[in-house]
């Protein structure tokens, strides 16, 4: 038996646009989301999250389920839009009564908050009057608004993350035009990469002030990034890849400057964000914690024909991969874990997504038998121990997702969960993997093999 410190908190995480639905009731404005999916061909079979898994009205009932599965923290984001539906100004009560009855629910089961104030449902107006994240005006709208929740919530909240993965936003919102808002500028990229650094920077001090004792962090997506091969071309493309990917965003948060090798790319390419005197004092404001999405790992090469640099992702023949195309590559997550800890002393670490897609199916007697998703958790959190022995500060787990939900580009068409949902009926299943994870809760370990 693998056995976790008595203080690990094992929990599971969802986002508000991919769960809530209800996004036109009591009050709620549009997302960039909303717009997104209205428009023809952005999403798998043009689907939407305008209902998802009903979590709006069915939360109570979803409480439940995590009581049932051993949670004892639940990260979830709330909806900008709910609380200024036009991303500033007018504040919308019912948004705020809304997360308040959310969080009462949750500390009356025993189960810790923890609050990701933005999970990419940006305010459609701030998209329309300022160009999102492109201007710094978004970054202090996000100010205003993390002081709104923090300030009505900060008595009971006391775990608070700023923003879920800069890099997605930035690279696949404004450069590939995957996300929202769908654009396809790499110059904007990289300046929205910095407003977001930015606004986390300017909200962290303001949610102190409004939440006595609590710990306040970021969530990156980070992915150790390995050379295809050993030649000296796939090596420089790889430690390319790295600093464009993870430190980027990991070296401005906790050594108060951007890469320099990634700032002389960008001023090469006529890409360097804008930015103001003071602004890397303010994103290196202290943080209490880090929290870390981490699914598979990247592999890189030097694009053949391409200019020097250019590399291209290469898929490993013979490895498993998830429904998304993911390798399964557990040892991935103990080496970005053991690096932040041993290059980058980072004081605290959450690993706040982790989980698999794979297809599923519901049986005759209503069980649903995942095994793959079960191995892959089995496996990732054995790294996770073997990051922990390695001294790494890891002070808990959320697994994704608490249940299928609406996976953004792809629709409905990938199931994260480890609970099944019926979409037609709302149904809730707890698959397999979510009875193995309630076990490991309760054993507050893993059995190995």
């Amino acid at each position: 038996m693998l056995q976790f410190p008595d203080s690990f908190r094992w929990g599971a995480a969802t986002a508000s646009y991919q769960i809530e639905g209800a996004v036109h009731e009591d009050g709620r404005g549009e997302s960039i989301w909303d717009r997104f999916c209205s428009t023809p061909g952005k999403i798998f079979n043009n689907e939407n999250g305008a209902i998802a898994c009903d979590h709006y009205h069915r939360y109570q009932e979803d409480i439940q389920l995590m009581g049932e599965l051993g949670l004892q923290a639940y990260r979830f984001s709330v909806a900008w839009p709910r609380i200024l539906p036009t991303g500033r100004g007018r504040v919308n009560p019912a948004g705020l009564d809304f997360y308040e009855r959310l969080v009462d629910a949750l500390l009356t089961a025993n189960i810790e908050p923890f609050v990701t104030l933005f999970h990419w449902d940006l305010p459609q107006a701030l998209q329309d009057d300022f160009g999102g994240w492109t201007s710094r005006d978004t970054a202090k709208a996000f100010v205003d608004y993390a002081n709104i929740v923090s300030e009505r919530l900060g008595d009971r909240v006391k775990n608070w993350i700023t923003l879920n993965e800069p890099f997605v936003v930035a690279k696949v919102g404004y450069e590939y035009g995957v996300h929202a808002p769908g654009l396809h500028d790499p110059r904007l990229a990289w300046q929205v990469s910095h407003h977001l650094l930015l606004a986390h920077g300017m909200a962290v001090p303001v949610i102190r002030a409004n939440s006595s004792n609590a710990q306040v962090g970021i969530t990156l997506n980070l992915s150790s990034v390995h050379s295809a091969t050993d030649s000296e071309r796939d090596h420089y493309v790889a430690h390319l890849e790295d600093g464009v990917s993870n430190r980027w965003y990991i070296d401005p948060l906790f050594r108060g400057t951007y890469p320099s090798d990634i700032m002389d790319y960008l001023e090469q390419h006529n890409l360097t964000p804008q930015m103001v005197n003071g602004d890397a004092a303010i994103i290196a404001v202290p943080m209490d914690f880090l929290g870390v999405n981490n699914y598979s790992r990247t592999v890189v090469r030097q694009k053949a024909g391409a200019a020097n640099g250019v590399a291209e992702q290469v898929r490993i023949s013979g490895a498993e991969h998830t429904d998304m195309d993911w390798e399964v590559y557990p040892e991935g997550l103990r080496e970005v874990l053991v690096r932040l800890h041993q290059e980058y002393h980072v004081p605290r670490l959450y690993v706040t997504e982790n989980g698999a897609a794979f297809p599923d199916t519901v049986s005759a007697n209503s069980r649903v038998h995942d095994a793959r998703r079960e191995n892959y958790y089995r496996e990732y959190l054995t790294q996770a121990h073997a990051a922990l022995s390695e001294g790494a500060p890891l002070a808990g787990y959320f697994a994704w997702s608490l249940m299928d939900n609406f996976e953004w580009s792809e629709g409905y068409s990938k199931r994260f969960g480890i609970t099944y949902v019926d979409y037609a009926t709302q149904r809730r299943i707890i698959k397999d993997s979510g009875y193995w994870y309630r076990n490991t809760i309760r054993a507050h370990g893993i059995r190995e093999g």
